[in-house]
């Protein structure tokens, strides 16, 4: 017999609308899944319970009354939020931010905060002093960064789907590990109010869920613009939603698996992930074609630069300096190097690489690559505490495709196509040019239509 849990987020707003199950119920159904994959780090269970009472019946989102989370890097109105640093352990905001707002606005019910690394800039989820984010199909095994806590938390059951956040593939790398949909939409399609902590827009919020109708569905609530963003994608022509149930007619893909960021052998199973979704597109009359890496491997000093200053901007409260990581306290000491006539050279030739990839692969509909460079790694095999340099160098390898497309502005999914013989999910990532998330999520449902993964569940499910 299915449960609750069973359900897309879809069918569970579908069953709160019509009085099968309250909000209350479905609550007290997530909260009452242990979590054995590392990924919340503040539960506010009396804080849902309160609200799913509290919402009143008839909500317009078809989500309304479906229980999540938010990742901890996202500021909650009275709820702990460490942005992944023993630093912060004692943070309570006062006010929400865009995202936050959005999620209840729809009606969604937060079971609290997920797990993310300090300040959101590892691929691994393994903050200070908790227990790190894994994969329910493998428990030894990482759920990726820096969203690692929402996957883990989706895979595992914990939530029908959650919002991410990705400024170097944060949503799809985690997306990968833990056999998801995961989604970075164009830059300027979510607000960054009211902080507008990135100044050279590499990160976006997105979702993360098990089918792609939910991810739609959750991107119709976080999408939107407010009055002061500096960029901001065009209104799509209808909903993210009803987009997955367009037919995408015939399309040129294009494709590579060169890695962008650094030299790196990469996984047989990653190859034949990505050779099997080519021919999956080419059955369902796409048209796939070999291309160059559309990024040079000059342009990867640039953006570390730029991710060193980002790092920089995320000081610890003042006396806790020695609270951050190494590689955060790296990162940082990097990104101060940098003068401001430095920086904005950085931001500016960052620019002219992403116009050149952009009007390299202008003449195509989608670019199709691997996701990641292997299968979910054993926890804390990028993780060196003792030598941030080989951690940072150990990243790059990891994932070397997924920041080209925050470089450029794209909108990017990672798909779960493939499990490798020990069961370990791989993703293949699909990317549409900037503010053409519709089609991209109309091709992707066609993929899940083609080839469904819904009905896999880990170990433990």
């Amino acid at each position: 017999m299915a449960e609750l849990h069973d359900l897309t987020a879809l069918e569970q707003g579908a069953a709160v609308r019509g009085g099968e199950v309250s909000p209350l119920e479905l609550v007290e159904h997530y909260l009452a899944r242990a979590d054995d994959v590392g990924a919340f780090v503040t539960r506010t269970p009396d804080q849902a319970r309160e609200r799913a009472r509290s919402l009143p019946s008839g909500g317009r989102s078809p989500l309304h009354g479906v229980p999540t989370a938010i990742k901890d890097l996202n500021p909650t109105a009275g709820v702990r939020t460490t942005f992944g640093s023993a630093a912060y352990d004692d943070h309570v905001p006062e006010t929400s931010d865009h995202v936050v707002l959005s999620i209840e606005a729809a009606g969604m019910v937060s079971l609290g905060k997920t797990s993310t690394p300090e300040f959101g800039s590892p691929c691994y989820t393994e903050p200070e002093g908790l227990p790190p984010a894994v994969t329910p199909w493998d428990r030894t095994r990482m759920a990726g960064g820096s969203s690692g806590g929402a996957a883990a938390a989706v895979a595992a059951g914990l939530v029908p789907l959650a919002q991410g956040s990705d400024g170097g593939g944060s949503i799809r790398i985690p997306a990968s590990c833990c056999g998801l949909v995961g989604l970075k939409p164009s830059r300027g399609r979510v607000s960054g109010a009211p902080m507008y902590g990135d100044p050279i827009g590499l990160g976006v919020t997105g979702p993360i869920a098990r089918t792609v109708r939910d991810a739609a569905a959750l991107l119709d609530v976080l999408a939107g613009r407010e009055v002061g963003d500096p960029t901001w994608a065009p209104e799509p022509s209808g909903t993210f939603l009803e987009a997955c149930d367009r037919e995408p007619g015939r399309l040129r893909v294009a494709r590579f698996a060169d890695p962008v960021l650094a030299e790196t052998p990469v996984d047989p199973e990653c190859l034949r992930a990505w050779e099997d979704a080519s021919a999956l597109l080419e059955s369902l009359g796409h048209h796939v074609e070999d291309v160059p890496v559309p990024l040079p491997r000059e342009a990867v000093p640039v953006f570390e630069t730029c991710w060193s200053v980002l790092t920089a901007l995320s000081p610890a409260p003042a006396g806790r300096e020695e609270w951050l990581r190494p590689l955060t306290r790296w990162l940082s000491d990097r990104g101060h190097a940098v003068s401001g006539p430095g920086f904005a050279l950085a931001v500016g030739a960052l620019r002219r690489y992403a116009a050149e990839a952009l009007s390299a692969l202008a003449p195509y509909d989608l670019v199709l690559t691997p996701t990641v460079a292997a299968p979910p790694l054993r926890v804390g095999a990028l993780r060196d505490d003792a030598d941030p340099h080989a951690d940072f160098e150990a990243q790059k390898r990891f994932t070397p495709w997924t920041s080209a497309w925050n470089v450029t502005g794209m909108p990017a999914a990672s798909l779960p196509l493939h499990w490798t013989p020990e069961g370990l999910p791989v993703g293949v990532m699909l990317a549409a040019r900037p503010a053409e998330e519709e089609l991209l999520l109309a091709v992707c449902a066609q993929v899940e239509s083609a080839a469904p993964w819904e009905a896999r569940r880990p170990p433990g499910w």
